[in-house]
């Protein structure tokens, strides 16, 4: 998996090793959990990419599941948004995660069997105000993961998207207690969600339970997307 050293891709992976896979995760900066091979990796660099992939490989295996989770925000109104703004998200979140499920589908294709896990937004079906960049990358994920889908499906292989709303993290703590509240108001359940609703919808998307589900985009977000 992609991200995995911090917030929820840290989760995700510690829930994945839970489950019995033998898991890998590449991080920028920080350390990956106890039990999970960590490898060094900037995704918007194809060099690196490629390096990583032949890590893992030498280390554990063939990748049969990926999880593209890397992801950075650069939020600012769309009048000051700079190019280099745009740019660098849309190398991280969007083609970051083109480049890692192009490498990791060709060894799926051969052992007609995958899964690939994009891990969205909330924000990439609603908007938001200030994140014009960063919703055009994760909403891109949903057209990338149902062209995968059709692609790769007779191959054994499935692409799905998660598309988590305000979940408990370090980033969401820095929000401050005001803010967080009454972003808890706008949703149904209310109350934020934690890393593990978000690690235990990819465990089931990488199980042998979810091998019919394809295509799908699943929001875990407490109803805030409702009708998006």
């Amino acid at each position: 998996m992609t991200g995995g050293s911090k917030g929820i891709g840290q989760g995700i992976a510690v829930r994945l090793a839970q489950a019995g896979h033998r898991v890998a995760a590449t991080y920028r900066s920080g350390d990956v959990p106890q039990g999970v091979v960590g490898v060094q990796c900037d995704v918007t660099d194809p060099g690196q990419v490629e390096a990583a992939f032949a890590q893992v490989e030498s280390a554990i295996g063939t990748v049969e599941v990926l999880v593209a989770n890397a992801g950075i925000t650069r939020d600012t109104l769309l009048m000051r948004m700079s190019d280099e703004d745009w740019d660098q998200v849309i190398a991280t979140n969007l083609t970051g995660a083109f480049r890692v499920a192009r490498r990791a589908a060709r060894p799926m294709i051969r052992g007609r069997f995958g899964r690939i896990v994009f891990i969205s937004s909330v924000v990439g079906q609603m908007g938001s105000a200030g994140q014009v960049n960063y919703a055009a990358s994760k909403s891109g994920l949903v057209g990338m993961a149902r062209s995968l889908a059709r692609e790769l499906g007779s191959r054994g292989v499935t692409a799905n998207v998660v598309a988590p709303g305000f979940v408990e993290t370090d980033m969401t703590a820095e929000l401050g207690e005001d803010l967080v509240k009454k972003y808890a108001e706008q949703i149904p359940l209310g109350r934020l969600g934690s890393v593990d609703d978000i690690a235990g919808t990819v465990e089931f998307l990488a199980s042998d339970a979810a091998g019919y589900i394809t295509g799908a985009v699943i929001p875990v977000d407490g109803g805030l997307g409702m009708g998006h």
